[in-house]
């Protein structure tokens, strides 16, 4: 199969040309393509060391427990590697599986600054804090996401179409095909061999079985997360059902029917959040920078992938045929994958996805994300009402009278100059679904 270009590639080049570099730990999902990543970026090297801690010889290099020198003396020899190469990257997959690999990471920092080193694992994020500690300030962390659409677009092979959507200014003709291309990235995701097989023969049937495996083999990790068999049959509970209540407000206690507590729920949810598998959203109930999570409040569910949403609720065909996303499984979908969309958009393992909620009695609101931009907040709602029937952004705009916000539609770009029923005037940016990517390319455009 071809090997796609991904974006943090980029970010890769640019860790590898900074001379106060430190150790790299690249961070993601299982399955969403760090190994195919880093043999990629290998290209950029004279050498070129891979070691699998899957594997019990690689492992046991680093279990010797021999010290630093040795250490990577015997790397260097084992893998008949020249170490007097400085253009070298050392690349350490499966890093979980061998702690005192997690620990000579600081060493590689303080003793071989010219050597790369990047260490991956696909179970490492449940496992931080628990078994392993990374070695404080002697290592960095990039992010890597399921395909963006833009990567999406890329690996499609359709260069003029790519060439259009990053222009400044999208024709009228253009705006049909991107929205159905769109539509169909909306429906598979962004998961490296859904998007692989897809494109090689636009099969939803393989797309389904790829999927269908992916999901099994998230449940069959399960025991190496949870210490207990009552743990493990919660986390695969929530596996089970985390799908169908993907873009909704959830609550811990008794979640999917059950007689979990919410204490339970909770950390069971969080170790899932380790993992990558998805992400608990929680709202902001003020209006000023920082932008601050109220825990105290429900929050909502965003997973890692649309396409394993789709295809694990059966709404593939409901997509397909739908002329607008925003109609599908009660708007959730397209809140969905604009989450997914803004996600891409931050390789820091820092950045979170916020939104905004007012509860009062006979009043309530709800901003679908609020996103920061040049040291204010803009609102962002994901939906294909007439503006003026954005009730929670009016209420939104009368709270703050910020003069700015953003609408993620079916229809075409178009900036309106909106005024709500108070009379507070705003700047109303209607943006194509298919343009999340470029959101704040458009919004540095504007403010020029």
């Amino acid at each position: 199969m071809a090997v796609f270009k991904r974006k943090l590639l980029e970010d890769l080049i640019i860790w590898k040309s900074n001379n106060s570099r430190k150790p790299l730990v690249l961070r993601g999902a299982r399955q969403v393509g760090k190994t195919t990543l880093v043999n990629s970026f290998a290209k950029n090297f004279s050498q070129y060391i891979y070691l699998n801690l899957d594997d019990i010889a690689d492992r046991n290099i680093f279990n010797a427990d021999q010290g630093f020198d040795k250490t990577l003396d015997a790397i260097f020899f084992l893998k008949n590697a020249d170490k007097n190469q400085v253009d070298t990257l050392i690349f350490i997959d499966e890093i979980q599986n061998s702690p005192l690999a997690v620990n000579l990471l600081r060493y590689f920092y303080e003793k071989t600054p010219e050597l790369c080193v990047i260490a991956a694992g696909s179970l490492l994020e449940p496992l931080i804090d628990k078994h392993i500690s990374f070695p404080v300030g002697r290592v960095e962390y990039l992010v890597l996401h399921p395909f963006s659409f833009e990567e999406f677009l890329l690996a499609s092979g359709e260069q003029n179409v790519f060439d259009v959507w990053n222009s400044n200014v999208i024709p009228d003709y253009a705006h049909n095909k991107l929205s159905e291309i769109f539509k169909i990235y909306s429906l598979i995701g962004g998961m490296p061999e859904v998007v692989k097989s897809y494109i090689a023969d636009k099969n939803f049937k393989s797309v389904k079985n790829i999927i269908t495996n992916l999901v099994t083999s998230y449940k069959d990790d399960v025991e190496k997360y949870g210490k207990s068999e009552t743990k493990i049959n919660l986390i695969r509970h929530l596996i089970d059902n985390a799908f169908y209540h993907a873009g909704e407000r959830i609550k811990f206690n008794g979640f999917g029917n059950t007689s979990y507590r919410s204490r339970e729920v909770g950390e069971a949810f969080r170790i899932l959040e380790k993992a990558m598998l998805l992400k608990l959203i929680y709202p902001a109930t003020k209006t000023v920078l920082p932008l601050i999570s109220d825990r105290k409040k429900s929050p909502r569910l965003q997973l890692l992938d649309t396409g394993l949403v789709n295809f694990s609720c059966g709404l593939e065909k409901e997509i397909y045929q739908a002329k607008d996303i925003s109609s599908i499984f009660k708007g959730r979908i397209s809140e969905q994958i604009i989450g997914q969309e803004l996600t891409c958009l931050d390789n820091s393992p820092e950045s979170n996805l916020i939104f905004w909620t007012r509860e009062k009695k006979q009043s309530d609101a709800e901003i679908d994300f609020l996103i920061k931009f040049d040291n204010r907040i803009i609102p962002v709602e994901v939906k294909s009402n007439a503006a003026g029937h954005l009730k929670s952004l009016n209420q939104f705009i009368d709270e703050t009278k910020f003069e700015t916000a953003i609408r993620f539609y079916s229809g075409e770009f178009e900036i309106t100059n909106t005024v709500t029923n108070k009379g507070n005037k705003f700047r109303l940016i209607n943006l194509p679904y298919y343009l999340c990517g470029k959101v704040y390319h458009i919004l540095r455009e504007m403010h020029k």
